[in-house]
């Protein structure tokens, strides 16, 4: 697998049970290798002419150019929010056997 079919894909979640049952669910259908979660972020940002801010979680999903769509598809039919934060950054390095491990696990 070259490093560049492998994403990091960004999403934020507002509690852990959606976080959960996000990531349970990517991972089950091998739709993500991997999801981390990290907890204690706060979000500032413009919705509908406010300005808010709000604790949430901050999911990093691990997975290959190949699954990418039916992951954002996933992530739209679960995800509470309107409008969802994914955003997919290319890995440009990565430790081969574990890039290999992305592609075998999201097979």
């Amino acid at each position: 697998m070259s490093a560049m079919s492998a994403l990091i894909v960004y999403c934020t979640v507002p509690d852990q049970d959606v976080a959960d049952r996000l990531a349970r669910r990517l991972v089950a259908e091998r739709l993500a290798a991997c999801v981390n979660r990290i907890t204690g972020v706060v979000s500032t940002y413009a919705w509908q002419g406010e300005i808010r801010t709000d604790a949430e979680l901050l999911l990093l999903i691990k997975t290959t150019r190949e699954r990418f769509d039916a992951l954002r598809a996933c992530i739209v039919e679960l995800h509470p929010y309107e409008l969802p934060e994914i955003v997919a950054v290319d890995v440009a390095l990565g430790l081969p056997d574990y890039l290999a491990w992305i592609e075998s696990a999201t097979a």
